[in-house]
């Protein structure tokens, strides 16, 4: 990894990676109705989150923005390893996409799929592959975006489950309590 960053643009950089990410989340309201018919959660924000927020949507902007400067290091062992870990992220995230687009949600929260073994299977695949394109591209300044991206995604989960205990109740209380928030095995239930 360098020090100093690359800069240039081309057609084997990073946003190839993060343009996946964007289209995949235009992709929801096509297929599923109900995907936005639960609310907006920044409702019930205090001043603080909503700050926490804004600067997650910051930097997944900059991020974007970066991505088409970031040039993959092909060839490279950082490339390779990268890739697989953004591999990985993408299953994950693609899963993710393809439980919300199906699944009718105003009644009950969402609990198939990747859902399964995430409350925030999105917040946690982004994660994962922002940090193996990172990798990919050695580039030190993408995997300290991506860490504020993490950390930035965690604080704004939290308020994002206040929201959906107050829109599902108890049936998301259940769902909390046999799903990790992050990543792991779902306790029978």
């Amino acid at each position: 990894m360098s020090l100093i960053p690359a800069f240039q643009i081309g057609v084997w950089n990073a946003w190839i990676f993060v343009l996946y990410a964007i289209l995949a989340i235009c992709i929801i309201p096509v297929f599923n109705k109900s995907a936005n018919q639960t609310g907006d959660h920044s409702a019930i924000l205090n001043n603080k989150e909503k700050r926490i927020l804004l600067s997650y949507h910051i930097i997944f902007l900059v991020q974007c923005l970066y991505s088409i400067f970031l040039p993959l290091k092909l060839g490279t062992a950082w490339f390779y390893a990268g890739l697989v870990v953004a591999f990985l992220g993408l299953v994950f995230y693609t899963s993710g996409i393809m439980s919300l687009a199906t699944t009718h949600i105003t009644e009950e929260p969402m609990t198939k799929g990747a859902y399964r073994f995430s409350r925030h299977p999105m917040y946690v695949s982004s994660s994962i592959m922002f940090l193996g394109v990172g990798i990919a591209c050695a580039s030190w300044l993408f995997i300290l975006l991506t860490i504020a991206y993490a950390v930035l995604s965690l604080i704004s989960s939290i308020a994002e489950e206040r929201f959906l205990l107050l829109h599902y109740g108890d049936s998301y209380r259940q769902y909390m309590s046999r799903t990790p928030r992050w990543l792991g095995i779902p306790k029978s239930g």
